[in-house]
């Protein structure tokens, strides 16, 4: 991202007859208020509302901000300081968005700062720690212009050291030993010796490919005669001639020649020399150049061609969604899964697209952004944007971008795809609407992307379509109400059926001593028999590592992270011990530390040590892992997923990303290795995440007209969750659940606030909760206010932890009074001595 710096004097007090603006911007900082600066006079007629802005903050922070709002009042309580430089002449923000960041701030009680800081990519983001680094185009040697004392000394710092070296804006101050140093920066800017950029990972740039063309003079037929006995005793330049002008036929049209071709078409050619090319190139025969194209596939919209025809139960399902969107701007599409519904917001996407507007299509992992875009694309072509965080932040740029410019107008996306710039959505669909990876834990701000999806589809007259096999208690409340409408589908697509689910007692198993690892008899000869007949296995651990810790055998020893109140995890092929909730690593001892004893072992199991035993126990089989240590490069997924449609993979093990959604036509089987990790579970929502996830894993066994069947291991099979996920029976369940709900007063009934208090010394930490818990219920009541207490883990990143639950009526009017009341809470104690080094998280709607 290139930016021309118009940094501007403060000019004299205007004369009457002027006008003098003021701009409200978002700072991207944890601030409660706005801030208001000053527009320079020339300026007036740039500035524009959702645009950046540069402007200092502080002594020697520089920032680049949002604008808010233009006005004509000075602030009262400070002398508003001079925007430094405007970078946009449109808005990156719209106005819908910043109605939405509005809402977002309030409802879930953080700053506006710290929601654009959420949302913009950082390529969109300037800061004081902006980096300066020098141009790749430039020559000391050979620059055009002379460069100031000031100038020479930059670049010699940059010059000096490794390759793309580079200086934050601190830096360059203290170099110069100056505080204005802004106007160097532009003039080395304005002669391309440096550019700027956030951080070397976050540099924007489109993408750029290098082309080559014949040289126009050569085109005429007698030339290119002439062209080829020149190059006859040089029969590998010629080859390289012959190979474009079989890519290229200028013989029969000359203005193909205009567009040439990769120059990568050439030089990876195996029969042809590369220096051969550039050989050409430099002796004027081909001309080569470059070309800015789109990072993402299938760019040409002529290959949007893929057609299908929904079946009678799609239709009638689509055509009952369109009728209730007619009355309701909610729809529940509650189907089983396997029952098509990927195929019914095609259809309603087209239909959204052929009126005009804008799609958002949300997905709760990345992983199955991964699968579905490769549909998606054959349909909507280059409409199409992907956004998602294992994308570099280029490409979020370029998504970014494409949504403002209207090139893209139908986006699929995890949870950040909620802060991208439309202004004219028609439709919304949120798909596994239930799942809680749509909630954003840490940093502020901690929303859940469903919901926030709701309320810009509301903004902006949209309508939203909710799709779940198992919807989440409190959305199929809201149907139930009236609120929301409802479309159910009960059978699955085509001539597949539910698989067949079930139950093995590990307890007897183990007792039998027929236990073969963490496999029972039963699982372990349902896996031989799929894949004697070429069929595929999906296995479902929800815990990563090779096994939860490791231990002593003589002294009890445990390892444990020196940050967070819990046990390292192994983690076999890295062969260290890792924590899961700070990423402290260590490397596997050889003998206990406490006693010296060489006796170690480990005790429980992951999805490592899952796929490690199958690779003995079936070593005929090809075992695959799909975890967070198995998907943190980029295109990881992709490949995961790629190699087991295309049945290069036999075996798919993996944590709750395998339970989402995800198609495979030749799964047979499922199996869950330890179901009573996931019931008993110390939370409300413990038993709706084990029957979701269960029936969702199930799920993807049987599909494409295969009898699929699932094995749950587990130690209690007479819990009664279980006979509901067997009967596959939703509606039974959530009248159950939801009498709990109702008895226990917790959503959909009540609103709850969590409230963190965090302190690096525990004795504080407490004294702080039970003062901040007092100061609530003065305000709430006692019978609002539960707690404090100290969570299971009690101990993250060196804070120690306490907890306060908040219950509070659902309406408005409450919530909003109850909000401030916490907040007025909060600032009593941070006014505290003893309780400055406090940290105080509220989470609304925590999961």
């Amino acid at each position: 991202m290139s930016l021309t710096f118009d940094f501007v004097q403060p000019q004299p007090e205007p004369a009457a007859d002027r006008v003098t603006l003021f701009a409200d911007v978002i700072l991207p900082l944890p601030l409660p208020k706005l801030y208001t600066y000053r527009v320079p006079y020339e300026l007036n007629d740039q500035v524009v509302i959702g645009g950046r802005v540069i402007v200092q903050f502080g002594a020697k922070r520089t920032l680049s901000c949002i604008v808010a709002a233009v006005h004509e009042t000075p602030p009262k309580e400070y002398q508003a300081k001079y925007i430094l430089e405007f970078i946009d002449d449109a808005p990156v923000v719209t106005q819908p968005q910043l109605q939405l960041f509005r809402w977002i701030a309030d409802y879930y009680m953080c700053t506006l700062g710290e929601v654009i800081n959420a949302a913009l990519p950082a390529a969109l983001k300037l800061s004081s720690e902006s980096r300066v680094q020098l141009h790749p185009s430039f020559v000391r040697d050979s620059a055009p212009y002379p460069l100031s004392e000031q100038e020479e000394k930059i670049v010699e710092t940059l010059s000096t050291g490794e390759d793309g070296k580079s200086l934050t804006f601190t830096e360059v101050g203290d170099l110069l030993g100056v505080a204005s140093f802004h106007k160097v920066i532009k003039s080395l800017m304005q002669k391309d010796v440096v550019f700027l950029f956030e951080h070397l990972s976050d540099k924007y740039a489109p993408k750029v490919v290098k082309k080559v063309r014949l040289a126009h003079h050569f085109v005429a037929e007698a030339a290119l005669e002439s062209l080829f006995a020149q190059l006859a005793p040089r029969p590998k330049q010629l080859d390289v001639l012959m190979r474009y002008l079989q890519k290229v036929p200028v013989y029969q049209n000359e203005f193909t020649n205009q567009n040439g071709i990769e120059k990568a078409y050439l030089t990876s050619a195996p029969h042809l020399s590369p220096s051969a090319v550039n050989t050409l190139i430099k002796n004027g025969v081909l001309e080569q150049f470059d070309v800015i194209v789109s990072r993402f596939p299938l760019d040409d919209a002529t290959q949007a061609n893929m057609h299908f025809t929904l079946s009678e139960a799609q239709t009638q399902a689509r055509d009952e969604v369109m009728r209730l969107f007619s009355t309701k701007d909610i729809v529940l599409l509650h189907g089983v899964t396997g029952a098509g519904k990927t195929e019914i917001y095609i259809d309603l996407i087209r239909d959204a697209l052929d009126g005009g507007g804008q799609v958002l299509y949300l997905l709760p992992e990345i992983a199955l952004t991964a699968q579905i875009v490769t549909r998606l694309m054959r349909v909507f072509g280059s409409r199409l944007g992907v956004y998602h965080s294992k994308f570099s932040d280029n490409e979020r740029v370029e998504v970014w971008n494409g949504v403002l410019s209207g090139r893209f107008q139908v986006v699929i996306g995890v949870r950040s795809a909620v802060f991208l710039p439309f202004d004219n959505l028609a439709l919304v669909i949120v798909d596994e609407e239930h799942e809680s990876s749509y909630k954003q834990y840490d940093p502020a701000p901690r929303y859940n992307a469903r919901e926030v999806a709701l309320m810009m589809a509301n903004f902006q007259g949209a309508k939203t379509l909710l799709g779940s096999a198992t919807p989440a208690v409190e959305t199929f409340y809201q149907t139930r109400t009236g609120r929301y409408g409802l479309v159910t589908l009960s059978k699955r697509f085509g001539e597949a059926g539910l698989p067949e689910i079930e139950l093995v007692d590990t307890r007897k198993s183990r007792e039998a001593k027929k236990m073969l690892n963490h496999f029972t008899p039963e699982l372990l000869s349902a896996m031989e028999s799929k894949l004697s007949l070429k069929e595929q296995v999906i296995l479902f651990q929800n815990r990563r590592g090779y096994s939860p810790f490791i231990n002593c055998v003589d002294c009890g020893w445990i390892p444990k992270c020196m940050n967070c109140a819990v046990s390292l995890s192994y983690h076999k092929h890295a062969h260290e011990l890792r924590c899961h909730y700070c990423g402290y690593h260590d490397r596997m001892p050889v003998e206990c530390p406490a006693c010296g004893s060489r006796n170690l072992k480990s005790v429980g199991f992951g999805t490592e040590k899952i796929e490690d035993d199958l690779k003995v126990m079936l070593p005929a089989a090809n075992v695959q892992r799909m975890d967070l240590d198995t998907t943190r490069a980029k295109n990881s997924y992709q490949q995961i997923i790629g190699d087991f449609e295309q049945q290069k993979t036999n075996i798919l093990v993996g944590t709750q990303m395998v339970t989402k959604g995800l198609d495979f036509a030749n799964v047979s089987l499922v199996g869950i290795i330890n179901a009573d990790s996931i019931i008993h579970y110390p939370d409300f929502r413990a038993h709706e995440r084990a029957f979701q996830m269960f029936v969702q894993v199930s799920g993807r066994a049987g599909r494409k007209g295969k009898k699929g069947k699932v094995i749950i291991q587990t130690a209690d099979p007479l819990q009664v969750i279980f006979d509901k996920v067997i009967r596959n029976d939703y509606l039974e369940f959530y009248d159950y659940e939801i009498t709990q709900r109702r008895e226990h007063g917790y959503p959909p009934f009540m609103r709850v606030i969590r409230l963190v208090v965090k302190h690096m010394d525990q004795l504080l930490c407490e004294r702080a909760a039970i003062l901040l818990t007092g100061e609530l219920v003065a305000r709430l009541g006692r019978e609002a206010v539960l707690g404090p207490e100290a969570p299971y883990i009690f101990r993250i990143r060196n804070f120690y932890l306490q907890e306060i639950t908040i219950k509070l009526s659902r309406e408005h009017t409450v919530l909003k009074a109850a909000k401030a009341d916490i907040l007025a809470a909060i600032n009593v104690v941070k006014d505290q001595k003893d309780y400055k080094q406090a940290r105080f998280v509220a989470d609304v709607d925590p999961m």
